[in-house]
């Protein structure tokens, strides 16, 4: 692969502290040079070293690509009626996932990976370049093995999410539900998987169930994610922490305790905020201050999905969590880069820095500040994956 220099950067975002002054490490009037998919050098314009191809940054700034540590991106279906619905007033209980359920199953694997497809393009162009997604709109053996297969096509990231929501067939039988999760479906799941993740709420499973899915998991060698806290304060965040998971995702509904247990891990159960999801049920968003404060070690996500957050801009959550969560631009900007990266346990994406995975975003902008200073706005003007240039 050809080495290629960018350079006359105006600020290069590197996430590395020993390259510039606190955690975003930015470098002014700054070169980067690619080279086997990898970044090879940065520093100074004036100090780039000769390469194959240049790429001239006029001015804009570089941030390495977006990381989005939590998605469901196999699904069928549309939602818009009952986002409608709960823009006119009624409130979000999850039930909707079910309605996906029922569209996922009868959608044939064309229809799915070619959904799944466009969405993560669409995320691309947006400045992703590291995605996590999810099955969980199969919830038989044979239609979630289907999802994790066709998510490992486009990722590495992929999540069994088994315990969704318990189906329609199991209403008077959740624990046989659970046995089925932890059982046939996992064995069948997890050679596609590399996570296993489950929906720790009020009307989805309880603690125990969320333990024995998640320690099934464990077993079998897959990380563990939780979702935890969306609706109201539960168990979930603290079982997360006990059991190592990497994220605690939603986070919405917090104790004293919860955020004590996650500032506890010492970064090793990452806060994986979702502020999408807010805007799109009217619920109250995460206090990003609250856990910031304590020394918790926070992501931003998408949670890209037909019903609850069906955004897959990062940008645009980004300037949710300034505007509505106490966050500075450069704490949500780190968040979303290598607050993701640290809640996928990698260290090799969400920097830029040498030897990390070259994968990076030019913005129509002078700085990154502008990703939530200006709203809306479509600002990522090239991206690089991998080392090749893919928008």
């Amino acid at each position: 692969m050809p080495s290629t220099a960018l350079t006359h950067i105006s600020t290069l975002v590197t996430n590395d502290p020993s390259l510039g002054p606190g955690p975003l490490g930015p470098i002014q009037d700054a070169a980067v040079v690619l080279e086997d998919g990898h970044i090879a050098w940065v520093g100074t314009t004036r100090r780039t070293p000769a390469t194959d191809s240049h790429y001239d940054a006029a001015g804009r700034a570089v941030i390495p690509g977006f990381v989005d540590s939590h998605s469901h991106l196999v699904f069928a279906g549309d939602r818009a009626e009952e986002f409608t619905a709960r823009m006119s007033g009624r409130p979000y209980t999850a039930g909707g996932i079910r309605t996906t359920v029922a569209a996922t199953r009868r959608a044939g694997e064309e229809e799915l990976a070619g959904r799944l497809a466009a969405h993560v393009a669409e995320m691309l162009r947006q400045g992703t370049t590291t995605v996590e997604t999810k099955s969980g709109y199969g919830l038989t053996v044979e239609d979630e093995a289907r999802a994790v297969r066709l998510a490992a096509a486009v990722t590495e990231e992929v999540t069994y999410l088994g315990a969704h929501v318990v189906p329609e067939e199991y209403r008077d039988d959740p624990g046989g539900y659970v046995d089925l999760v932890t059982g046939p479906m996992l064995a069948a799941c997890a050679p596609h998987a590399r996570w296993i993740d489950v929906f720790c709420e009020r009307g989805a499973f309880d603690a125990d169930q969320a333990r024995a899915v998640l320690t099934a998991g464990l077993d079998r060698g897959l990380g563990a994610r939780v979702h935890a806290g969306q609706l109201s304060a539960g168990p979930g965040v603290r079982l997360a922490v006990e059991l190592g998971a990497r994220s605690a995702d939603h986070c919405t509904h917090l104790t004293d305790a919860d955020v004590e247990a996650l500032a506890d891990s010492g970064g090793r159960t990452v806060a994986t905020l979702l502020p999408g999801c807010e805007f799109a049920t009217r619920s109250p968003y995460p206090d990003a201050r609250r856990l910031l404060a304590a020394g918790v070690v926070v992501a931003l996500a998408t949670d890209c999905n037909p019903g609850s957050s069906y955004t897959s801009s990062l940008p645009f959550c980004i300037a949710l969590a300034v505007r509505e969560m106490g966050m500075t631009p450069d704490e949500a900007l780190w968040a979303a880069t290598a607050g993701g990266a640290a809640a996928l346990g990698r260290r090799d994406i969400g920097r830029i820095a040498p030897g990390a995975r070259a994968d990076l975003a030019v913005l129509d902008a002078p700085s990154p500040a502008h990703l939530a200073y200006r709203p809306g706005v479509p600002l990522v003007a090239a991206v690089w994956h991998r080392g090749r240039r893919a928008v």
